[in-house]
């Protein structure tokens, strides 16, 4: 993506987020002050992708330390658990929110004085944001190894910069092949019932000058029957260590199904921020969203009324569809992420 577009910052204890429900349409940026505000912009997909609103989440408790007026350590930590809870519960099912929100509540709690915790607390969130770029430009390097000169690569929703701090995760593996000089062309699924693919995915491949084609969701498999995809690529929002099953979004899990059956490999692109080193599957929560999301198009009701809709906005990918995870850290198969603590993964 352009430099001169991003997806947060932090300026001068203001939270800038590009307003991804306008694009491609309209670039703005909300200015956001409070915690809760960034708890609504995740939770109306103001900012959205799993890396993204780790970082935003982080930048959430930052935001409340740094115009906290609490004069005690005590105080402060109250209130910043009370941001943590509201920013806990903007939305459930991508891990990387949580991971940002316990690894600075953790780092505020061992701090020891109202001053260090506002300060500290803005670095680190800063070094949260610093850290997904580079581990998503090692996620782009990686994953480029497994890309060939003349691969038509299919992806599903948007797992680009937009996704993350700056990048991304399943683009960034077509960014750096593209880089590299391999000719490549793309298929972006448009992604309903948000259109991630269709609005963003494209927005971006079309700014770097990447060749993409849009499809809609329901092509994908007559395409690999048709022999025209040599790799499918997406990100995740959770990936649990023990099994090796991949959470993202809703839709994945087709993609997969037809891409074993094609003999097609599917890859994982996620940094080890979104592996779930502590969940069964049992555990997690899928959330559902709106259902107007599937009865309207664009503020325009496209069913009946009096129809109902279902609106999960994730599904699960069992390990035996998925070929390779892409991380930071190296490539794995799914079988090799399990009983490895966090922080422990040594890739190949």
């Amino acid at each position: 993506m352009a430099s001169e577009v991003w997806t947060i910052r932090w300026v001068d204890g203001v939270v800038e987020i590009l307003d991804q429900r306008l694009l491609p349409h309209r670039v703005k940026y909300l200015r956001l002050r409070t915690a809760r505000q960034v708890a609504r912009a995740i939770r109306d997909m103001a900012i959205r992708g799993a890396p993204a609103i780790g970082v935003a989440a982080a930048m959430g408790i930052a935001l409340t330390a740094y115009h906290s007026r609490a004069k005690s350590r005590e105080k402060l930590l109250e209130q910043l658990r009370r941001s943590y809870d509201v920013l806990r519960s903007s939305r459930p099912t991508a891990v990387n929110l949580f991971w940002a929100l316990d690894r600075i509540m953790r780092l505020a709690e061992s701090l020891g004085s109202v001053e260090e915790i506002r300060s500290r607390l803005v670095e680190e969130a800063l070094r949260i944001m610093e850290e997904d770029v580079e581990a998503n430009m090692r996620i782009g390097e990686n994953g480029a190894r497994l890309i060939e000169d003349g691969d038509r690569i299919l992806t599903h929703c948007n797992a680009g910069a937009l996704a993350t701090a700056g990048y991304g995760t399943a683009l960034g593996v077509i960014r750096a092949a593209h880089a590299q000089g391999k000719k490549i062309m793309v298929y972006a699924c448009e992604t309903r019932p948000k259109l991630q693919g269709a609005r963003l995915t494209t927005w971006e491949l079309l700014r770097d000058g990447i060749p993409v084609k849009l499809i809609t969701d329901n092509m994908a498999a007559f395409l690999m029957q048709r022999g025209e995809v040599d790799k499918v690529i997406v990100g995740a929002d959770r990936i649990l260590a023990r099994t090796g099953h991949v959470i993202n979004k809703i839709g994945t899990l087709c993609h997969a199904i037809c891409a074993k059956y094609h003999g097609i490999p599917f890859l994982v692109a996620a940094p080890t921020s979104t592996i779930d080193f502590k969940s069964r599957l049992e555990d997690v929560v899928i959330e559902e969203r709106d259902p107007r999301e599937v009865l309207y198009v664009n503020g325009r009701r496209i069913a009946p009324e009096g129809i109902e809709a279902w609106n999960p906005a994730f599904d699960i990918t069992p390990p035996e569809l998925v070929t390779y995870i892409i991380t930071e850290k190296g490539v794995y198969r799914p079988d090799e992420l399990r009983g490895i603590g966090s922080g422990e993964l040594s890739g190949e």
